[in-house]
């Protein structure tokens, strides 16, 4: 039996006005993801327990089949393991982002999604100004970095997600708890040298956002998993761009398949993401294909351009990997966005995602196609999400 997982980041939605009161996935012309609905089975998975911040990383590795609530883990930590950063049992690694702050509050998470030589160029010189043996940036990909600090481990901070209050004051959501002044000298320190950096002065004068401040978050030390051939008895690679999942398969033990063009933005290669996930069977019991495109799409508030993502992940990914699966004696194909990114409120939620599978010995269900709606008509929730792998590989 070969496998094939669809990870459509944040594509999940409600209702949107500018789209006549569809969701981008009623909208988007996605005829393979409606084969696969239509053909077998459709329904919701809760990814996000209650209680749980609402983050890619939760809802992935419960997409994965590994329950959140007993994976001692932060996000940051997960991105460091797709970079092999190395730290001490008493460091903390943060997630870093470039940010954008206006007049006190949180203007674009993204910093204008700051090309990498840009990007790279900030961190280098935060690095030369203030690193030291205890204080250390790495760079990564755009506005997502990484920062590594010593001698943390008994910090106990709490930092708000910069992708979850945008326009909001961020002095609302500073960081807080034991050790937070720590935290939040680096940043202040950080603000200084950014503030007019000739490439910040440059970006403001053709009218983009300068990244003038750092955000950091998602804080955690290293962890160990069971591997996921051990759980699972399944050889898999993962196709993506983005370090989080990329750390979370190198941490499951996971091949890492990398496509020339993959930002992990709107302007992804699509097509190669494809191209490679069909290569991956050749030699893997199963392939997972995460795009991040619809995610980015939600959180800038953009619904033609997450409708334009979805159609090309059905195009581009989807069609090549079900005409490559028609042709193996067995198989099964996925689709399971990870968490809601709705439009209209540019932030991660908690409400089960839709998802759907066909393919060998999957009876077929309602024979209608995917959508939010039509997966919660067909009256199938996986609650624990972690529970909808084994349903997915065993049914």
């Amino acid at each position: 039996m070969k496998y094939a997982i669809i990870l459509p980041d944040g594509a999940a939605d409600e209702p949107v006005p500018a789209l006549d009161g569809r969701t981008p996935l009623d909208a988007a012309q996605i005829p393979n993801i409606d084969w696969i609905a239509e053909n077998g089975r459709q329904g919701l998975v809760r990814t996000v327990p209650d209680g749980m911040t609402p983050g890619s990383e939760v809802a992935t590795l419960s997409l994965l089949g590994y329950d959140p609530q007993r994976c001692p883990f932060g996000r940051a930590p997960l991105e460091a393991a797709a970079r092999d950063i190395r730290c001490g049992t008493n460091d903390l690694i943060f997630r870093c982002n470039l940010v954008t702050i206006v007049d006190g509050r949180m203007a674009d998470f993204a910093a204008g999604h700051i090309g990498q030589v840009e990007a790279s160029a900030l961190i280098d010189h935060l690095n030369a100004q203030f690193g030291d043996a205890t204080l250390r940036f790495h760079a990564g990909v755009s506005y997502r970095n990484l920062m590594t600090l010593a001698g943390a481990g008994g910090l106990d901070v709490r930092c708000a997600l910069p992708h979850s209050i945008p326009d909001e004051p961020v002095a609302k959501h500073a960081p807080c708890g034991p050790g937070a002044e720590r935290i939040v000298a680096v940043e202040r320190r950080a603000a200084e040298l950014l503030r007019d950096h000739e490439i910040n002065q440059v970006r403001r004068d053709l009218g983009e956002n300068p990244a003038n401040a750092i955000w950091l978050w998602g804080q955690g030390v290293p962890c160990v998993f069971e591997p996921f051939a051990q759980r699972f008895g399944l050889r898999g690679a993962v196709v993506a761009a983005v370090d989080l999942i990329r750390g979370i398969a190198v941490s499951l033990g996971l091949d890492v398949l990398d496509v020339p063009g993959a930002t992990g933005y709107l302007d992804t290669n699509y097509r190669g993401k494809g191209e490679a996930a069909v290569r991956a069977l050749d030699d893997h019991d199963l392939v997972v294909v995460h795009i991040e495109a619809p995610d980015e799409a939600g959180h800038s508030g953009n619904a033609s351009a997450k409708v334009a993502a979805l159609e090309h992940i059905d195009q581009w990914i989807v069609a090549p990997l079900l005409n490559h699966l028609h042709g193996l004696p067995e198989w099964r194909i996925l689709i399971a966005p990870d968490h809601p990114t709705p439009v209209a409120k540019r932030v991660h939620t908690s409400d089960p995602p839709p998802f759907c599978m066909a393919g060998t010995n999957v009876s077929p269900g309602h024979g209608i196609p995917f959508s939010e709606a039509n997966a919660a008509a067909a009256g199938l929730c996986v609650d624990p999400g972690y529970e909808l792998i084994e349903y997915f590989l065993r049914v």
